[in-house]
């Protein structure tokens, strides 16, 4: 297994480039089995989670084929609804092969369950809960099998969770289902509407998109479609945690600015964090936005009204997404004052902050779901184990922050959902070197 070797306290300085939405590649790409007709992606992220995807596809008879940076799939020649078991359960974007499979086969079958990070229970009853709506079966008797007899259809499905991937399996499912389908308490985030874009640029009329009440209006097939991935805003916050703990100025190119304004009221509004954003209506559009990480930070945690101890918690969009609370963890142990971390949504988040509290961070851990963190604290390099992709890169920044060398292992959960994460720090001064 590969480990990172860092060397913490260096500067960074320089520009660096979000890769594109992880969260949206994997559906976007499940979305090809909807059509017989060729999608191309653009700014598809290079990373673990997308290879094993494209390797399930693959061995399911869509042929891929790359050219000029643009990822090209035909699902002409599937030849069966029942994905490899072994890949299927290495990743948790998986499920969204669900929607697009029943929906133009009748049928989905796998003999294991999705994988993804050991974070907690991950349920997909909101999953069967939506395919159930539109018509689907379910049977589980040694393998799991979804069935559906003719057509989907649609129907008005009040979501009992704000469910990401089940959101997106409906809108998939819904696109060939008869007639219209509305979706209820359906999530939002960038990731969901990006794949609502695509479904819309392939022929299925979508209202609502971006908000919690999707329209979706059945067809009876499906073309081709072009799309450019959007940058991931996970990556970006992941870069404002890590220009404001460490000495320099960082430069984020190609930012959305809409999908900075919750990471503000943490970032700039809870912590102290200095950043401003930079607007360049000369550059190409994907490079218009650049938000800029000041050299100069005095964290500071602010406090309630009469001087009341904060938290910081997550919550559905547009509130703070959960899978930055391991970063929001690490920039609040280099703040002045103290926090309450609250991750309501997985009961093993924040269990990695043990590594922190090994590296002098002061941490009490309150239950599964809050710690207290009081800062600032003088980090010190460690031995540590990256446990899933986003602690993984909240070890990274904790590194680059601390005194001395930290080695991190199993760093191939980051990889699944960081591009070259050690090549781009390299760039910006890092003092990080990957070993086999």
């Amino acid at each position: 297994m590969a480990s990172f070797i860092i060397e913490g306290r260096h500067p960074l300085n320089g520009a660096i480039r979000p890769i594109g939405n992880k969260n949206a590649a994997l559906p976007m790409l499940a979305a090809c089995l909807l059509t017989e007709e060729p999608i191309v992606l653009h700014n598809l992220p290079r990373i673990g989670d997308v290879q094993t995807m494209l390797r399930i596809l693959g061995e399911m008879g869509v042929a891929i084929a790359e050219s000029g940076g643009a990822v090209t799939l035909c699902a002409r020649g599937v030849r069966t609804p029942a994905p490899d078991p072994t890949l299927f359960s290495q990743i948790r974007g998986s499920l969204t092969l669900m929607g697009p499979l029943l929906a133009r086969f009748g049928h989905f079958s796998v003999q294991t369950s999705a994988g993804g990070d050991d974070i907690g229970r991950r349920r997909i009853d909101t999953h069967l809960q939506v395919l159930a709506g539109l018509g689907a079966s379910l049977q589980h008797n040694g393998k799991f099998e979804l069935r559906s007899t003719g057509r989907l259809h649609g129907n008005d499905i009040l979501l009992d969770e704000a469910s990401v991937t089940a959101t997106e399996n409906g809108v998939m499912a819904a696109a060939l289902a008869r007639g219209v389908t509305v979706l209820r308490n359906a999530a939002s985030e960038p990731h969901v509407q990006d794949l609502c874009h695509l479904l819309v640029k392939m022929g299925c009329q979508i209202e609502g998109i971006g908000s919690n009440v999707l329209t979706i209006h059945g067809c009876d097939h499906l073309h081709g479609a072009e799309m450019y991935i959007s940058p991931d805003f996970i990556e970006v916050g992941s870069f404002i945690g890590m220009g404001a703990i460490t000495p320099g100025e960082v430069r984020i190119v190609g930012v959305v600015p809409e999908h900075l304004r919750m990471m503000e009221m943490v970032f700039v509004e809870r912590l102290g964090v200095r950043m401003h954003l930079e607007d360049d209506p000369t550059a190409p559009p994907t490079e218009r936005y650049t938000l800029v990480i000041d050299a100069e930070q005095e964290l500071r945690v602010r406090p309630d009204f009469g001087g009341a101890v904060p938290k910081i918690d997550d919550a559905p969009w547009p509130a703070f997404p959960p899978d930055l609370m391991s970063i929001a963890v690490v920039t609040a142990t280099q703040a002045q004052g103290t926090v309450i971390i609250h991750e309501k949504m997985y009961e093993s988040r924040l269990f990695f902050v043990d590594k922190l509290i090994a590296m002098g961070a002061q941490i009490i851990l309150c239950d599964p779901h809050r710690a207290v963190v009081v800062g600032p604290s003088r980090l010190t390099g460690q031995q540590v184990t990256s446990p899933d992709i986003r602690a993984g890169m909240a070890l990274v920044l904790a590194a680059l922050a601390a005194d001395g060398v930290t080695t991190i292992g199993n760093v191939q959960q980051i990889d699944r959902g960081y591009q070259e994460i050690d090549v781009k720090l390299r760039a910006l001064g890092a003092h990080i070197e990957r070993v086999a």
